[in-house]
């Protein structure tokens, strides 16, 4: 049997508390001189401040893959070819941002430190949105389907062989519409919203 301490505990317990405590007093140590004083909280820091921020054009945008059958066809191609390396947004030119891979066929995108992204997507399915009844906007003698959801509104040319997507932040004005409107104008025949 084994001695009791004065507090009623066996003395391996007590041996083995004790143990544990200044294991983990030295464990702590150890880490606060490695990381030095608010160690983890710099670290936290360095590492949000080196987050790309997808919004703020710091690094590649990542797409997610939509339905999209048309993507890969010639007129998708031919658009792609024919859209501007910049799109003015209220006066200035924002160029093309890298998208990360595997990037979906057939998109695009637009944006910066100080403009939300741009994306354009060709060769998806019709919208759902897409009726008889639908209000759609002439814009530089494309007909598009604007369809808003929350901050941004997605445009759908929906007068082209193929749809062509534009998604962009309610603040961007009129000015992308109108160059990808030239430009689908420019490469791809017109045809009836409802053959």
């Amino acid at each position: 049997m084994q001695k009791q301490s004065g507090s009623g505990l066996p003395r391996s317990v007590v041996a083995v508390a004790v143990s544990l405590g200044v294991l983990l007093a030295l464990g702590v140590a150890a880490l606060g001189l490695l990381h030095g004083p608010g160690g983890s909280h710099q670290q936290e820091a360095a590492r949000e401040s080196s987050t790309p921020d997808p919004r703020a054009g710091n690094g590649p945008l990542a797409l997610p893959p939509v339905d999209a059958p048309e993507a890969d066809s010639s007129a998708c191609a031919e658009v792609l070819e024919e859209l501007p390396a910049e799109l003015d947004v209220r006066g200035t030119g924002v160029a093309r941002r890298e998208l990360a891979r595997p990037a979906p066929p057939g998109t695009l995108a637009w944006g910066d430190a100080d403009h939300a992204p741009i994306t354009l997507r060709c060769g998806i399915t019709a919208p759902a949105e897409l009726t008889r009844t639908s209000e759609l906007m002439n814009v530089s003698g494309v007909d598009w389907l604007p369809i808003s959801s929350g901050e941004t509104t997605s445009w759908i040319a929906v007068d082209r062989p193929v749809y062509v997507a534009l998604t962009a932040s309610e603040e961007i004005g009129s000015g992308p519409v109108q160059e990808i409107s030239e430009t689908l104008r420019g490469t791809l025949a017109k045809q009836e919203v409802f053959p």
